[in-house]
């Protein structure tokens, strides 16, 4: 559709509305349908309509727009609202005539057609299969896409999925969970042999887990609500950004992640307050309060490639990556073994020559971001972009408790990041050697990326947890935009 503001007449019938009355109904160049209805009323095709139908002589435009009462999505107060516009035109000539132009302006919108859906049952608090069910479905009907779904059963199934899936089907891969089924399909794609082709896969993310940091990043960066019907609606009109990669690598084995690393503080409170999960977000909060209380410091260290602008942070060092033992990759679970360990081998960069900084320990938290929001009331990283090649790098040495504790009341709005007691930098590559506690060292701490399990060290609360990594050196390149996510607004 032409999108340079022509406001210029493609049709201008006269039409029968519900009511019974008659009025000129308008289509113009630029998409925008005006009629007369209890006053002057618009719709933008592109923002606001989803599809359309026949109805013997009616026609019905199906939209999805602010709430003046209709057919709420579920948790979207004062947010968008299903509704259908019927009207009928005065001949079959003219009825044929708005169809035909109706179906142009919405196929050169170069809306997704194919998708297929991932649904978590068991995110947040169980309710992702009702948020697709009530929320999802009914505006993916009615902009008549045709649906593949897909329930996940046990971990990393979509990562599984995603590695086999004939990708030539789809316009693009949706996920109504939280952010860990994105990431496990992301890894499924690049583990193909052909990745390069798979990652160029448009991706969707519709809120129903815990965290929701993806969604969340994408829908706040043009003001809209965090809910289910915003990001269905952002996915239906197609329009795409792209998405930095980390490559998070131990020898041989690699992991890769597009939200967050954490270790320390923010690892200890996303992973040991799953034994909170029936209080859904809340747990966080609660468990944040009983770690701050009992405050572990961590010794290790982190080295650093700084982006411009950063250079003076830390202290000069050098390229040392070796890993001190061998990683006994977990395939205890047979249905991984399907997953062969191929296909994108991580950004080709020489990180031998470039201008690498360090920080020693000890550290309360250590926390990487790629994107702004951890979670829907976490602005972990105030200015991380989603594609700007750099992961934003937030970290704790030594802090009183209760001015910790005020610090993490601010991680609602960013604010945080302004704390005398917190490093905030941009890093184009990072290096992390994890140790024990300072405080008990027969202890060592949770390497926590993307909301899972990366690494456990001796004597953490899951100690004997079959893990992707072991607690020891690990390494964290970027790849600039290497995926592509379905956005609320264009690149």
């Amino acid at each position: 559709m032409d999108q340079s503001g022509d406001s210029k007449p493609i049709l201008n019938h006269r039409v029968l509305l519900p009511d019974g009355s008659v009025t000129p109904m308008i289509l113009t160049a630029d998409g925008c349908l005006r009629w007369l209805e209890e006053g002057q009323r618009s719709l933008s095709v592109d923002k606001e309509v989803l599809g359309f139908s026949t109805d013997g002589p009616n026609i019905r435009i199906k939209a999805l727009v602010e709430d003046l009462g209709g057919l709420l999505c579920f948790g979207s107060s004062g947010g968008l609202v299903r509704k259908e516009f019927v009207f009928q035109p005065l001949s079959e000539e003219s009825r044929a005539l708005w169809c035909l132009k109706l179906r142009e302006c919405v196929d050169l919108l170069g809306r997704p057609k194919r998708l297929f859906v991932f649904v978590n049952p068991f995110g947040g608090r169980r309710a992702g299969y009702k948020i697709y069910l009530d929320d999802v479905k009914p505006i993916l009907d009615d902009a008549e896409i045709v649906v593949t779904l897909q329930e996940t059963k046990y971990q990393r199934h979509a990562e599984e999925v995603a590695y086999s899936l004939d990708i030539t089907k789809y316009d693009g891969i949706v996920c109504v969970s939280g952010d860990g089924i994105l990431v496990e399909v992301i890894n499924g794609l690049l583990r193909r042999d052909d990745w390069v082709d798979a990652i160029k896969t448009p991706l969707g993310v519709v809120p129903a887990g815990t965290g929701n940091g993806m969604a969340k990043s994408l829908l706040h960066s043009i003001g809209d609500p965090c809910t289910a019907c915003h990001a269905t609606l952002a996915i239906i009109r197609g329009h795409k950004c792209s998405l930095d990669v980390a490559t998070i690598s131990q020898g041989e084995v690699k992991h890769f992640a597009v939200l967050m690393l954490a270790w320390g503080l923010i690892a200890d409170i996303d992973i040991e307050s799953e034994k909170y999960r029936w209080m859904g977000s809340a747990r966080l909060d609660f468990y944040a309060l009983q770690r701050i209380i009992s405050l572990r410091h961590y010794k290790g260290g982190v080295s650093f490639v700084p982006a411009p602008g950063f250079e003076d942070y830390g202290e000069p060092t050098r390229y040392d990556y070796e890993t001190a033992s061998i990683v006994d990759v977990d395939k205890s679970d047979g249905e991984t073994d399907n997953i062969r360990r191929h296909g994108y081998e991580g950004p080709n960069i020489n990180l031998k020559d470039l201008n690498w900084r360090k920080f020693d320990g000890p550290f309360i938290s250590v926390w990487l971001h790629n994107v702004p929001w951890g979670a829907e009331n976490t602005m972990a990283a105030p200015d991380a972009k989603m594609s700007d090649g750099f992961l934003d790098l937030i970290i704790i040495r030594d802090c009183p408790k209760l001015s910790l504790l005020a610090l993490m009341t601010e991680l609602n709005n960013g604010r945080h990041v302004k704390s005398p007691f917190v490093t905030y930098i941009k890093v184009k590559a990072f290096i992390l050697t994890p140790g024990t506690r300072v405080e008990e060292p027969n202890k060592e701490g949770i390497i926590d990326a993307d909301g899972e399990v990366l690494a456990l060290g001796r004597e953490t609360i899951t100690s004997g947890q079959k893990t992707l990594m072991n607690y020891d050196k690990l390494q964290i390149s970027m790849h600039q935009g290497l995926a592509t996510l379905f956005s609320p607004c264009r690149d």
